[in-house]
């Protein structure tokens, strides 16, 4: 695939930017909403520095590959435009080669917020459609908090969203935060997990 990173200084509407999942985690969309109020006069400043990865797809629409809980709280903030960064240009394929061609690249994530793979139209059309998946919010928690290690292939979260699906319940997520962050913690670290990717616990080996 032809990568060319070089950042498109002009700024684009946040509501021309297309998804390449079903869902985030709110919880986390919460979190990021809330330190970007904190930023102040520093907006501007992150703004420059966080831009965000696309393709470049079918009538030259941009295809958001990495940050969408980023884009998601910034739309849900008010913010009217970012700064983005191609990587390809995809916009000579038809749409079903398009999204073809993401999923064998690793780049398309269509499953909802059970877990369950859907059609490439379930795809949201924005970002402020993409719909909750809590086990997505606990994923990014446990990795913040040391439970695992962050890796370059994308999607690792949802990986462990499904690992965690099968041990806790969402509302065990929407009504114990804390208590069931730490539990996953715990399960992530174990030897039973070391399948799993960035996995960082003790090796029994």
């Amino acid at each position: 695939m032809a990568d060319n990173r070089d950042p498109l200084l002009s700024p684009v509407p946040i509501h021309s930017l297309r998804p390449t999942q079903i869902t985030v985690g709110l919880i986390e969309v919460e979190e990021r909403r809330k330190r970007w109020d904190e930023l102040g006069h520093a907006k501007a400043e992150y703004l420059g520095q966080h831009m965000i990865p696309v393709v470049i797809g079918p009538k030259r629409r941009p295809y958001v590959i990495d940050h969408h809980h980023l884009a998601r709280a910034l739309e849900d903030e008010g913010q009217k435009t970012v700064l983005i960064q191609p990587v390809a240009h995809l916009d000579k394929l038809s749409p079903d080669h398009f999204w073809r061609f993401l999923d064998n690249q690793g780049l398309l994530h269509p499953f909802d917020e059970h877990g369950d793979r859907q059609p490439y139209s379930a795809i949201p059309k924005k970002i402020a459609e993409l719909r909750d998946d809590p086990f997505r919010a606990l994923a990014g928690a446990v990795r913040k908090a040391g439970g695992y290690a962050k890796e370059a292939r994308p999607f690792t979260e949802f990986i462990w969203a499904d690992y965690f699906r099968r041990e806790f319940r969402a509302r065990d997520i929407r009504h114990h935060w804390e208590r069931t962050l730490e539990k996953a913690v715990v399960l992530a670290r174990r030897h039973d997990a070391h399948f799993m990717p960035g996995w960082c616990g003790e090796d029994r080996s």
